[in-house]
């Protein structure tokens, strides 16, 4: 198979790969933050959570739902940050694995990444692992800071 890549090429193609797989499953998973609510283990991520309170009609009373997953719809997730930061993020993995399939495509066809190609791809993957910075607007939230009076470990 011919290949447009150098071999510096072909392992920056492997690598984006790595890395925009590596972050699309940490964005995916609801454990950002850790804790515990009505003496049950919780944690949460931008658009899922896991262990979660829910008020139950028939009791009459707040109970615990042992079981992970995502919230009812978008506004109900927690806060604006937190919404600002699972749009900002999805939105990078996307680019990050838009840059990675594309870098694999180009071991495989010659002519396909030009060293114009690569420096725009270089800058579009920038673009996209600065958006991991946007998970702080929710992390650090006012939502979350309350949250975390009860949850002392914050994952990164």
């Amino acid at each position: 198979m011919a290949s447009s890549l150098t071999c510096t090429g072909v392992i920056w193609a492997l690598l984006s790969f790595l890395c925009a797989a590596t972050s699309c499953v940490g964005f995916f998973m609801p454990y950002w933050l850790w804790g515990s609510q009505l003496g049950k283990p919780v944690s949460f991520g931008t658009f899922r959570r896991c262990s979660y309170p829910v008020h139950d009609e028939s009791r009459q009373m707040m109970v615990m739902v042992e079981e992970c997953g995502r919230y009812a719809s978008f506004q109900g997730i927690p806060s604006a940050e937190w919404r600002i930061c699972t749009i900002v993020t999805g939105l990078g993995c996307g680019l990050l694995l838009l840059v990675a399939l594309t870098a694999l495509m180009g071991c495989c066809v010659s002519e396909l990444i030009s060293r114009t190609v690569g420096r725009v791809a270089g800058g579009i993957q920038f673009l996209g692992a600065s958006s991991f910075f946007g998970y702080s607007l929710g992390v650090f939230s006012e939502k979350s800071r309350r949250r975390k009076n009860t949850t002392n470990r914050v994952l990164r």
